[in-house]
């Protein structure tokens, strides 16, 4: 029985990286790890999702739908988020396999 890696399967039933349906999926797949990572830090913090809201000026709702997808977020609405945390966030940006510094 042959078996295959992730990156394999993905390649065969998503497409090959660089292909748009693979984009998206990969897109999809980190908003949807960020919007984890919101919850966590929030129930970390011991606060309801109404709590955070008032912190940072919005409904329970859009927290709802932030932790559910930050498919719609703002970098300055995630920025927001995770300072009313008292959570460091920190930004990588890579071109071409070379990581971007800044200086």
């Amino acid at each position: 029985m042959k078996t295959y890696s992730l990156d394999e399967m993905k390649d065969k039933y998503i497409g090959k990286k660089g292909t748009p349906a693979r984009d998206q999926y990969e897109y999809e797949l980190k908003m949807d790890i960020l919007g984890h990572m919101i919850k966590k830090a929030r129930l970390e913090r011991k606060l309801t999702q109404e709590q955070l809201g008032k912190l940072i000026g919005v409904q329970k709702a859009q927290i709802s739908k932030l932790e559910s997808s930050a498919n719609s977020a703002t970098i300055d609405t995630v920025v927001k988020v995770f300072r009313a945390l008292k959570a460091d966030i920190h930004f990588k940006v890579t071109i071409e396999k070379k990581q971007l510094q800044l200086t």
